[in-house]
């Protein structure tokens, strides 16, 4: 009994485990006053003498034998010399004393990935892409979707549609739509998770020779690559999106009614219920002022029927994709400017 105190005492503490058990502590700390320390354990009759264990850890250092398995050695002694020193068992118990048993052969070691940690304040700083399979005439064909989306407005700056996913594709997507922004060297980040496209190396090159610089999504994180997977499911979850597309054509004419509702008339959760072209281009703080106008009218009319002060809001001047942990701000610190970060590209 006392044992078992002693062993739940070390983990949740002697007041919780006497309380618990209804002993009274006083019981407990006399008990084991009075009791005696325990004898030392006498070595088993069969156990090796310090002298014994050390043949054997010579015997298996041996030149012919440091290669080989304890069991190997065992039966090579017994066969050739006719000597028994101990059991295969007790082989590896020396072995391991010695901190000399652990696998032998090659293990994969996988890498440590950093979780990345983006930050865009304006548009055309950071990209995000990535590719979806939409489905064909029949069962196990698609079409691919290619889609590039500024993560700091959620404009879609480019998209393609194919019938292969592949990293010429993507070669020629990201270097059209470069171009058609004109973007310069060093000022882009494209953010992409780990797909056969995005990982090979003549991708890898185009980028490089454009002057952009590549982030990947962790291995299994679903998370490292949010808005291009949410802007995913507001393309899917369209109510005149088709199940199935009858051929390429019908799928990039299909794309080409989407992408402009997306960009000009999307209004998005993320952004205030402002468009991403209105972020984009730089119409954000006009049509907010306006809004504003109209709100403060409504109020000065009838303020019996607000509990506040109507407000238009704020775009976000900064957005993350996995913001670092921060200490929490002081009282007296001054508010933090409005950030979007992952948890908000749901639309």
């Amino acid at each position: 009994m006392m044992r078992f105190i002693d062993e739940t005492a070390s983990r949740h503490g002697v007041a919780p485990t006497c309380n618990a058990l209804g002993v009274p502590r006083a019981t407990y700390y006399r008990r084991k006053r009075a009791r005696p320390a325990p004898k030392p354990r006498p070595a088993p009759p069969r156990a090796l003498s310090p002298e014994e264990r050390a043949q054997v850890l010579t015997v298996l250092h041996a030149p012919e034998h440091v290669d080989l398995a304890p069991a190997q050695v065992y039966a090579k002694l017994l066969d050739e010399r006719g000597e028994y020193l101990c059991s295969e068992r007790t082989m590896y118990r020396v072995l391991d004393a010695a901190g000399e048993v652990r696998e032998r052969r090659d293990q994969l070691v996988h890498p440590e990935y950093k979780k990345p940690e983006l930050l865009a304040t304006a548009p055309n700083q950071v990209w995000s892409w990535d590719i979806t399979k939409l489905l064909g005439p029949v069962k196990w064909t698609y079409f691919y979707l290619y889609v590039i989306l500024d993560i700091f407005s959620r404009y879609v700056v480019g998209w393609m549609v194919a019938e292969r996913e592949n990293a010429a594709h993507a070669r020629r997507l990201i270097a059209e739509t470069c171009a058609k922004y004109g973007v310069e060297p060093g000022t882009l980040t494209l953010h992409q998770d780990r797909g056969a496209p995005m990982t090979a190396k003549t991708f890898a090159q185009t980028l490089a020779d454009l002057g952009v610089t590549k982030t990947h999504s962790r291995p299994h994180v679903s998370d490292d690559n949010p808005f291009s997977e949410a802007q995913f499911k507001t393309l899917k979850y369209r109510p005149d999106f088709p199940g199935r597309f009858a051929d390429l054509a019908q799928a990039v004419g299909w794309c080409r009614e989407f992408f402009p509702w997306y960009n000009d008339e999307h209004r998005h959760d993320g952004l205030v219920l402002l468009t991403p072209a209105d972020v984009h281009f730089g119409r954000a703080s006009a049509i907010l002022a306006e809004r504003q106008r109209v709100l403060d009218t409504a109020y000065a009319a009838h303020p019996e029927r607000f509990a506040k002060r109507p407000t238009a809001g704020s775009a976000p001047n900064a957005v993350w994709i996995n913001k670092p942990a921060v200490d929490a701000p002081q009282d007296h610190a001054p508010a933090a400017p409005p950030v979007a970060t992952s948890e908000e590209a749901l639309q």
